[in-house]
């Protein structure tokens, strides 16, 4: 069964009718994400209530039967519609979304060093780093990248989301209460197969979208009102917050400590939801929710860990890494791999002379993004300048 109360059923089928006038029983039943079977006594009773009427029939048995509102009918949907103005895929209740949530998780040795590798191919990255981000990714539970800026802490928070899983189901909608809450995100959530190949189109559950696992970054615009139910006053449904959007995948809060709030008050938000995997959410009239928090939580930062609080919320956060400025090999590795994926070569005593002015002589430190700032504005100006397309001595000085 549908795990929800027949009123909501009853109400949505009635405001579909109302939105679209009529429609054939099969389409409402798609519409809705249900099985014909699962509501098709509640037409019946509708019928009976004088709501809803058949206005013809395809005579293949009710479902193939032409529905439309009695004026009476068309009444009961506008008192409806004052409650809230949900037309979709019948929401999943909240028990049933939780049940969900646990038997999504990751299983325990989910990760191998192979998948990890596969991930980060696009990016220079030393077998240390690796060995060190694979048990935080592994344990998903939280993780704090510090360092630097221009190392790529970012970059490899993203890459995280390259990382081959499986697909997950998370349903249109949720209800609680009688609220409905918005979950299911196209900007996040991208749509995989619509159901596995050995499932027929009576198992499949069109309440829920088979997606692959969400990652969701918010950096310095995030403020605490963003982590908790939005209420739209027009529609009266909740929109979810991205930590619950971000459910069975990766949460990434990027530059941490430049929020809007503090990172005191955004690390005493998550405290309780780190320890306990659950979160609580609250109703505009004063109710709350406990719904599931399985995501990865990832902090990315350019300020030391004893800038951004104590140690006791330190301690919160399971994993810490320091991502350390590249070394001289590393520099070179990227160096003359972006210009590669410029279709630029890079000749050796040409670096070299690079290096030795402006590093060594200067005792500047070498950063990750710096060959892609040189070598995109080296390129830059020789589209400008219209020169021969490759690299000089003269050009990177110019550019560096």
């Amino acid at each position: 069964g549908t795990g929800q109360p027949g009123a909501l059923i009853e109400q949505l089928i009635l405001k579909f009718l109302y939105f679209h006038g009529e429609l054939i029983a099969s389409d409402l039943s798609r519409f809705m994400g249900l099985r014909f079977s699962l509501f098709g006594d509640v037409i019946e009773a509708l019928k009976a209530h004088s709501l809803v009427q058949v206005k013809s029939s395809l005579g293949y048995g009710p479902i193939s039967a032409l529905l439309s509102l009695t004026e009476a009918g068309r009444r009961v949907a506008r008192d409806y519609l004052e409650n809230n103005q949900y037309v979709g895929p019948a929401p999943v209740p909240i028990a049933q979304y939780t049940v969900a949530v646990e038997q999504q998780r990751m299983p325990a040795k989910w990760l191998t060093r192979e998948r990890l590798a596969a991930a980060y191919s696009q990016l220079v990255m030393s077998d240390a780093v690796l060995d060190q981000i694979g048990p935080a990714i592994s344990s998903g539970k939280s993780f704090l990248i510090y360092g630097q800026p221009g190392n790529g802490k970012t970059q490899i928070a993203e890459a995280l989301a390259n990382i081959s899983t499986s697909d997950i189901y998370i349903p249109y909608a949720l209800e609680c209460q009688g609220n409905i809450i918005q979950l299911y995100d196209p900007i996040y959530h991208k749509v995989a197969n619509r159901r596995k190949e050995n499932e027929s189109e009576e198992e499949f559950d069109g309440r829920w979208a088979s997606c692959r696992r969400p990652f969701i970054a918010s950096g310095g615009e995030l403020s605490l009102s963003m982590l908790d139910l939005s209420y739209n006053g027009v529609s009266k449904v909740y929109d979810a917050p991205f930590q619950l959007k971000a459910n069975n995948g990766i949460y990434l809060i990027d530059d941490f400590g430049r929020q809007k709030a503090t990172s005191t008050e955004i690390l005493n938000r998550w405290i309780v939801p780190m320890e306990r995997r659950v979160d609580y959410l609250s109703f505009q009239n004063g109710g709350k929710v406990t719904v599931p928090f399985q995501t990865f939580l990832v902090f990315s930062t350019n300020l030391t860990p004893d800038k951004l609080g104590d140690e006791a919320f330190l301690r919160r956060i399971q994993y810490k890494m320091l991502l350390r400025s590249p070394d001289e090999v590393e520099y070179r590795t990227i160096f003359c791999k972006f210009a590669e994926s410029q279709n630029l070569s890079v000749p050796p005593h040409l670096l070299d002379s690079f290096i030795a002015r402006y590093y060594r002589a200067t005792g500047k430190q070498f950063r990750r993004c710096h060959p892609r700032d040189v070598i995109s504005q080296a390129v830059d100006y020789i589209h400008f300048k219209r020169l021969s397309y490759e690299l000089t001595e003269a050009l990177l000085d110019l550019a560096f």
